[in-house]
């Protein structure tokens, strides 16, 4: 079996965040970049497959020169080969575009990425690469089991969880559910010390075209100074409520 796990290159929830003078994008000195969250469930399932079923676990960031310790990370967790599509992503469509384009020159069985990376979270990408390769695909998938061919998965609807079944191969957007979290994988030393001759290759971009662009970024607005309200004051909070807040 052929998996291929799309990696996000995302900076760490716990950086903190700032733009260029203009805003026109994001600071990245002394920002730290992980593999994104939701593509970290994706690669421990990946992995469990392979274990399952054998075969192969690819990963595959578009991305330039410094998503590349992202990858040797996920390679020291313990996928088999990483590849970097050449370039800067700057949309879904994009993105996709490009993902589609390496799928088509390399068939795989399973492509899994995350639900939606969490720094634009924008959600696009996993959809967006199904049409593309007109394959069945899997949104906010929880569960996946694969027996022979055929494929049942389980995803999370408003409400509820809807239980679909497809043939192989497919496109799975997953989350946490798909493992769970004690389940996620750390390198150790020795991944960390094979991950250095596992293959990294580099491919150029087929310069898809881009349908959006980001325009500026700014931040929320800081937080007003709290006001601490005796809870034997009613007739003061209602009046600050009324007055200030202007929310009664």
């Amino acid at each position: 079996m052929k998996i291929l796990v799309c990696i996000s290159h995302v900076p760490d929830t716990t950086s903190k965040i700032s733009f260029v003078s203009d805003g026109s994008s994001l600071d990245k000195n002394g920002v730290q970049f992980v593999i994104n969250p939701y593509d970290e469930f994706g690669l421990t399932k990946g992995l469990h497959l392979r274990e399952k079923h054998g075969g192969t676990v690819s990963v595959l960031t578009l991305g330039d020169e410094s998503a590349e310790p992202t990858l040797r990370k996920a390679l020291a967790i313990g996928a088999d080969e990483a590849h970097r599509l050449n370039g800067v992503p700057h949309d879904g469509a994009q993105t996709s575009e490009e993902i589609a384009a390496f799928i088509k020159r390399n068939e795989f069985d399973v492509i899994i990425c995350g639900q939606e990376s969490i720094d634009y979270n924008g959600g696009v990408v996993p959809g967006a690469l199904a049409a593309k390769l007109d394959l069945p695909f899997v949104n906010a998938c929880i569960s996946l089991d694969i027996d022979g061919n055929n494929v049942k998965t389980i995803r999370e609807i408003d409400g509820g969880k809807e239980t679909a079944k497809a043939k192989l191969p497919i496109v799975i957007a997953g989350k946490k559910g798909l493992v769970e979290e004690h389940d996620l994988r750390i390198p150790n030393m020795r991944g960390i010390m094979t991950a250095r001759s596992k293959p990294l290759s580099v491919h150029e971009l087929i310069e898809s075209k881009t349908l959006a662009q980001s325009v500026s970024f700014s931040k929320p607005p800081e937080k007003k100074e709290v006001k601490m309200i005796s809870p034997d004051n009613l007739e003061e909070l209602v009046r600050l409520l009324n007055e200030e807040s202007k929310v009664i």
